[in-house]
């Protein structure tokens, strides 16, 4: 399993943008993987490996998320006074409320191969490799979660206008 720490950090770098923080990653990765219980069993384990990591950094994110997103809407109305009325702010903190409600009801790897695509930035066959599953999967499961938050943001749409009638 050692071999694949440095090309690990190397991709966390990547991602992260913080050699520090893709070290740190890297290495509760490892522990994770070296506690599992599955380890001797691994087919992949280069991609259990890297999947671990990619969860971490989304729990982090999430984490990080939750934590800044107060501040982060003050700092976008203050950046921005000018360009939105409050009405176009609202509606748009609605929609994003929307698509978090449509990405909970999925699947945990329809969500993950989803966030990995949008958030980090990951190509499928990145996204492939991390998550242990083929490249067609990964294309499934982004295609499914693009459509269900379609499909639920415009129900919801529809919900909100009757009841407001």
């Amino acid at each position: 399993m050692e071999q694949y720490y440095q090309g690990l950090v190397g991709y966390l770098t990547a991602r992260l943008r913080d050699r520090n923080m893709a070290a740190d990653v890297a290495h509760d990765a490892y522990l994770k993987v070296l506690e599992s219980p599955r380890l001797n069993g691994l087919e992949y384990p280069k991609a259990f490996l890297y999947r671990t990591a990619i969860n971490l950094c989304v729990d982090a994110f999430r984490r990080n998320v939750v934590r800044h997103s107060e501040p982060l809407n003050d700092l976008i109305a203050e950046e921005c006074p000018r360009r939105q009325s409050p009405q176009a702010s609202l509606y748009e903190l609605q929609r994003a409320e929307m698509v978090m409600v449509a990405l909970d009801e999925l699947s945990d790897k329809c969500r993950e191969a989803f966030l990995l695509r949008k958030l980090e930035g990951l190509c499928h066959e990145q996204i492939a490799a991390a998550m242990g599953i083929s490249k067609a999967s990964v294309e499934k499961h982004i295609v499914n979660a693009m459509k269900h938050c379609r499909v639920r943001v415009f129900e919801m749409e529809q919900h909100s206008a009757r009841a407001k009638r």
